[in-house]
């Protein structure tokens, strides 16, 4: 009987700075261990060592020589990794961030693109659809994409944030 084929997913190495993000770490490496079919705790944990770096690698590797089984399953790591390495009131933090969102002097695709990442560090309690809607079409800057916007109803944020990039474009162009 053949074996299931695995896939080979690189994983980025968390560092364990404030530029890192950990709720994306783990999406990632959750995904690598389904996909390298990597069952066990222990096999998972090592994956999730292996692919730590800096600061967190420091950090894991005191763990494991002062007591060799402390982290026996990623449903023990990832809250202690959390709770070492996430800043006080991450979450309340990210939704403040979100709701106070403005374009800037981004154009309206690195605006969208800030909004996504910014509205996927809030995990607790996500914001629905129509308040991601209005937050991207409030924080618009004030011209005429921010007008079209106000003249059609979307039911999802890629949907608005298609128009708006679809409006952009054809005003550069014009």
């Amino acid at each position: 009987m053949r074996q299931p084929e695995t896939l080979k997913i690189d994983i980025s190495r968390y560092k364990g700075t404030d530029e890192d993000s950990l709720l994306r770490w783990n999406v990632e490496l959750d995904d690598a261990i389904r996909a390298r079919q990597i069952e066990g705790d222990e096999m998972q944990v090592t994956c999730a060592l292996s692919n730590l770096t800096g600061r967190a690698k420091t950090w894991a590797l005191g763990l494991k020589l002062h007591d060799p089984n402390v982290c026996e399953s990623l449903e023990i790591l990832k809250p202690r990794l959390k709770e070492t390495f996430e800043p006080p009131r991450a979450e309340f933090r990210a939704r403040s961030a979100f709701l106070r969102l403005k374009q800037g002097k981004r154009d309206v695709h690195a605006y969208a693109q800030h909004l996504r990442h910014i509205a996927s560090s809030v995990t607790e309690k996500p914001a629905d659809e129509h308040t991601l809607i209005n937050v991207f079409i409030y924080g618009l800057v004030d011209g005429p994409v921010k007008t079209y916007m106000f003249r059609e109803d979307f039911h999802t944020l890629e949907r608005a944030i298609a128009y708006a990039e679809q409006e952009d474009f054809s005003l550069r162009q014009s």
